[in-house]
């Protein structure tokens, strides 16, 4: 009978990274992120000091929006993750940011929606902003670490396609104008298969049945390809939209 026991080193080895917000201090030294050729925090900031209000959607530990303060007079933040919700209300209660377990249910609230790698509900956004609001978002497109999937025989990280076409379209059919839109697909290097176990206990979604005794087998033949190389590399999916809300709305 095959030994459990790499499965059982590498399960033990994951325990200890940060499952709360989207800190990915643990990747320091185990794996490389690339960077899209644009800088969503610094988009964000030049927005931040020219709005009134602000609503980041899906903040994780709020670890984001502090990076933005001073925040405006009027500033909320939406995190719907029970895991996350304590850290976020943590980090920004010093900044006085409430923060919701689900959308504000007014109109017209916002001069800024911002929303990294988090939902993208175009008419709630289209909804709360204000005439002339703006809206910037980053998401993680379906195509995202599909290559990871594949090296370990797991079914595709998301069933439907969600790319920019498809932000765009279900924004203008809110009434938003969108101004800006950007696409790219940078790398993930993985340099130890310690920080590929790492990465799926933390983003769950990536292979929904990860578990490291389960993918023990296809763990193993990764492993063996990150020592013959020295690394093992996949594509990112990042697309960028900034849309507005019609002054006439």
């Amino acid at each position: 009978m095959r030994s459990n026991r790499q499965g059982e080193e590498l399960n033990a080895a994951a325990t200890g990274a940060s499952m709360t917000g989207w800190e990915f201090a643990w990747l320091d030294g185990l794996a490389v992120a690339s960077e899209p050729s644009w800088s969503y925090l610094e988009l964000a900031r030049l927005l931040v000091r020219r709005s009134f209000s602000v609503l980041d959607l899906d903040t994780g530990g709020g670890e984001l929006l502090a990076e933005l303060a001073p925040l405006p007079p009027h500033a909320v933040a939406v995190e719907t993750w029970a895991r996350n919700t304590p850290a976020a209300r943590e980090r920004l209660a010093p900044f006085g940011v409430p923060v919701l377990t689900e959308m504000p249910s007014e109109e017209n609230e916002f001069d800024l929606v911002l929303s990294r790698h988090g939902r993208l509900p175009a008419a709630d956004i289209a909804r709360l902003l204000k005439p002339g609001g703006t809206l910037l978002t980053q998401q993680v497109g379906s195509d995202d670490l599909a290559e990871l999937n594949t090296a370990l025989g797991a079914p595709p990280p998301h069933p439907r396609r969600w790319d920019a076409e498809v932000a765009v379209n279900a924004l203008q059919a809110a009434g938003l104008r969108v101004t800006d839109v950007r696409e790219e697909h940078p790398l993930l290097t993985f340099r130890d298969i310690t920080a590929v176990v790492h990465h799926l206990r933390t983003v769950p979604w990536q292979i929904r049945d990860f578990t490291p005794l389960r993918y023990e087998r296809e763990l193993a033949r990764l492993t063996a390809v990150i020592r013959a190389r020295g690394e093992f590399a996949v594509r990112a999916h990042r697309f960028l939209v900034q849309a507005e809300r019609s002054t006439e709305a």
